[in-house]
């Protein structure tokens, strides 16, 4: 049995700055960020936002050697958001080689956000990859020296930083010119690559970069991947908010060819910036450590710098320099950042006395090992995004903002025929289209989908129909699949609070009989408003008969309630249930609140509320997903649950600890041994079927994933089942993804589809077994708000929520 691999104490992030360059990797920020007291030297670590790279001039032309150019080839290949289309996981499921369209459930006609891209030409188009000697770093720099060899690209060109699309051949398989950089000779070598059809996997990265260019012409400001028009943006002055519409674009091949999806988009900014909150926040301590409460505030929240479009996160604060400090630009001379923001973007910062913001940049979990350099950034420059828990909580605000960015289906279908119809009109945009012999196609594609028949509840001896996915109302009426009883239980609470903890009681009591729970009185203990005070009377009052702690809090502390549940998963293992007191204090009926609180206690004591017809006989579930700590980037957990009996009411849950950012999981086998011990311990044989549904993988993972994760489990079941055949299918689920479906109800409106939706042709792959369904019945629809951070709203964060399978391994 593998070891679960061993964890090492993350590095600070001041550490991490002290010891330079080679060991400031991202993957190391600590989750508290400590000052940078002392560190004067920090700010040659890395310029501000935007500066130029470090360049690495010669004095000579050498030619790169075999391994250098080897390795550049390598780097340049197929861009790491495309590597998943050319796998091809069809071609191993014989059942499906052919099509992969399903039979079962009703017809039913849908319509998307894709518009066909197609091809007016079946020229060929020629990929060159570009070698700059000495190598140039800066990808501004890589652009102008390409822009003066016009006479040799000509004016059709579609460059990556790296590598070169032409429309035409260059006439040789390897060109070499020589260009000047600051009176530096640089030469640049074109080396052919390979010649590609207009629908290659290859050609997908260069037609974005081409769609991005042209959508920049329409006077849209790019925000890290999408576009924004902030000259149609709408204020809220009394909110001191604005939203600013725009754009999710992308070009995929399906199976009817290249299609552009397009959908609605918004950015919140906050009319207010870093500097502003330091301000306010100094005024408001009163004695307070102002230093403290401010980097509570600041570090890990984003921002975003106006000057150049870009969004940041915010990892620590350095209080020694200010703007009026230097730092070492590229070519080795001192510049200030007051001038250097003069110099580069024509802004004046006015506040001299401001400290310095520090953030490691963008962070890819694909990158963790890549050593990074910290920016400074200017706070009177960084505008804040995201809302405060205190913007949350007003309900007023919430409302306001949900009417711009909530979308009914006919809302977002005009949003996007507008949009659709400003690129056709746009006599610029449609000159590049006819330059690369592409054609966007009229209207949105259209085509058949499956409802598929709702799966029966079996609740106790009752039985009833999954009516738009919810079946709430029919559980208040009988009783549980497998109810327990709560005989020893605490209740604690917080002084002035004993009446609510009394009728909560009540209210448990009241509804839990026709449930066929038995709940008996609660000893009923107060405690202060801290986590020494509830830990202490956990001390003091738990035992190893106490089944269940129910914590009533006054307000949503994050600190109170981690240390709640550290201590009763940690320290002293007792299944626990939080209840906030603005929870009871809802208009709703108690009886409705009582009512999910005892299923919510039931299931943590072991108890099952239902089950369903899944309509295989002893198959065993497994989901398996990763958390990354993006904001304090510490390591990274897996985790892995099982089902360990046919009902799927028990499951086994196991956490492998992992370096950060590292997505694919390398304990599987062990997990997959102790989930199929368990199975046996509450069944006669083994199972039948392993499912396993296999959540959060990255683009361009897909082979990884296969060779690894895949081939964990397939050699394990080889080796334990030799004599017994156990189907084992791996599917990867995708759930943040822009495609949109629509159907048209009576009278020609819109709506969403129904809840078991499944499309499986026209937007899927030719290459894989891939297919939609719709998961949630969503009763008010809202566009996803595109922003560094998750704005909730009434209805959930999407359209309707939509899940993307693909079955990746299946033994049959």
């Amino acid at each position: 049995m593998p070891p679960v691999p061993r964890t090492d104490p993350p590095l600070s992030f001041a550490d991490l700055v002290r010891r330079g360059t080679a060991a400031q990797q991202p993957r190391q920020i600590q989750p508290r960020l400590q000052s940078l007291t002392g560190v004067r030297h920090v700010a040659e670590a890395g310029p501000p936002a935007g500066a130029e790279a470090t360049s690495q001039p010669s004095e000579e032309l050498k030619p790169a050697s075999e391994s250098q150019e080897s390795l550049l080839r390598k780097k340049r290949d197929v861009g790491r958001d495309y590597r998943d289309f050319v796998v091809n996981t069809r071609q191993n499921l014989v059942h499906v080689r052919e099509s992969t369209k399903g039979t079962q459930g009703s017809p039913v006609m849908l319509f998307s956000n894709h518009v066909r891209l197609k091809s007016c030409s079946q020229r060929h188009l020629y990929k060159y990859n570009v070698i700059y000697t000495p190598d140039i770093e800066d990808g501004r720099k890589r652009e102008a020296l390409l822009s003066e060899l016009e006479k040799l690209l000509g004016n059709r060109c579609i460059y990556d930083g790296n590598s070169l699309l032409l429309p035409h051949s260059l006439g040789e398989t390897k060109k070499e010119v020589v260009s000047k950089l600051k009176n530096e000779p640089v030469k640049i070598t074109f080396e052919l690559s390979r010649e590609l059809q207009t629908t290659s996997p290859d050609c997908l990265r260069y037609y974005n970069i081409l769609f991005r260019k042209m959508l920049e012409k329409m006077d849209l400001n790019q925000i890290g991947r999408n576009y924004y028009n902030k000259n149609k943006k709408t204020e809220f002055n009394e909110y001191r908010l604005e939203i600013w519409p725009g754009y999710v674009t992308s070009i995929l091949p399906y199976e009817t060819g290249l299609t552009l999806c397009a959908d609605v988009s918004h950015k919140l900014l906050r009319m207010e910036t870093a500097y502003d909150l330091i301000s306010h926040t100094r005024e408001k301590a009163r004695g307070e450590d102002a230093k403290e409460k401010i980097l509570r505030k600041l570090v890990g929240s984003s921002v975003l710098t106006k000057y150049n479009n870009r969004t940041y996160r915010v990892d620590d604060i350095i209080w020694e320099m200010s703007p009026s400090s230097t730092f070492t630009k590229s070519d080795g001379s001192e510049i200030s950042f007051v001038d250097y923001y003069k110099e580069r973007y024509g802004t004046v910062v006015t506040t001299l006395n401001q400290p310095l913001l520090i953030t490691k940049g963008k962070w890819k979990k694909s990158r963790q090992d890549t050593p990074h350099q910290p920016i400074m950034l200017v706070p009177e420059l960084c505008h804040l995004t995201g809302l405060t828990d205190d913007m949350r909580k007003d309900y007023r605000m919430m409302r306001d903002l949900s009417t711009h960015t909530r979308m009914d289906p006919d809302r977002r279908q005009h949003k996007l025929l507008t949009f659709m119809d400003a690129l056709r009109k746009n006599n610029t945009v449609q000159k590049e289209l006819r330059d690369w012999n592409l054609e966007l196609e009229e209207g949105f594609l259209s085509f058949s989908g499956r409802t598929l028949q709702d799966v029966r509840i079996h609740q106790g001896r009752r039985m009833f129909d999954n009516h738009k996915a919810d079946w709430s109302k029919n559980t208040r009426e009988a009783p549980l699949l497998r109810a327990m009883s709560l005989d020893h239980w605490l209740i604690v609470y917080t002084k002035g609070n004993y009446e609510t903890a009394l009728t909560l009681q009540q209210n448990l009591q009241r509804v839990t009989p026709k449930m066929g729970i038995t709940v008996r009185n609660a000893k009923l203990l107060e405690a202060a408003d801290t986590v020494q005070s509830y830990i202490r009377t956990l001390e003091k009052h738990a035992s190893q008969k106490t089944q269940m702690v129910l914590c009533l809090l006054p307000t949503d502390n994050k600190e109170i309630y981690d240390g709640i549940k550290r201590y009763l998963c940690i320290n002293y293992p007792i299944p626990s249930q939080c209840v906030l007191k603005r929870t009871l204090d809802r208009p709703k009926t108690p009886v409705t609140i009582a009512t999910k609180i005892a299923l919510q206690m039931n299931c943590k004591l072991g108890g099952a509320l239902w089950k369903v017809d899944i309509g295989l006989q002893n198959a065993m579930f497994i989901g398996i997903d990763c958390f990354h700590d993006i904001e304090r980037r510490r390591k990274s957990v897996a985790g892995f649950v099982a089902s360990i009996d046919p009902d799927l009411t028990r499951w086994f849950s196991q956490c492998i600890i992992q370096e950060s950012g590292q997505e694919l999981v390398k304990g599987l086998t062990t997990c997959l041994y102790t989930a199929l011990k368990l199975w046996s311990e509450q069944n006669s044989s083994p199972p039948r079927s392993i499912i396993v549904y296999r959540d959060g993988v990255g683009d361009g993972q897909l082979q990884a994933l296969i060779d690894q994760e895949v081939k964990q489990m397939e050699s394990y079941l080889e080796n334990s089942y030799r004599g017994q055949k156990v189907r084992l299918t791996f599917i990867v689920v995708k759930k943040r993804i822009n495609t949109r479906f629509f159907i048209e109800k009576d009278g020609g409106r819109l709506n969403n589809p129904s809840p078991g939706t499944v499309i499986d042709l026209k937007v899927t792959r030719t290459e894989w077994y891939d297919f939609f369904i719709v998961s949630q019945s969503v009763r008010e629809a809202h566009d996803s708000i595109c922003c560094c951070f998750a704005m909730r709203l009434p209805g959930g964060q999407h359209l309707h929520p939509i899940n993307a399978f693909l079955v990746l391994y299946q033994i049959l």
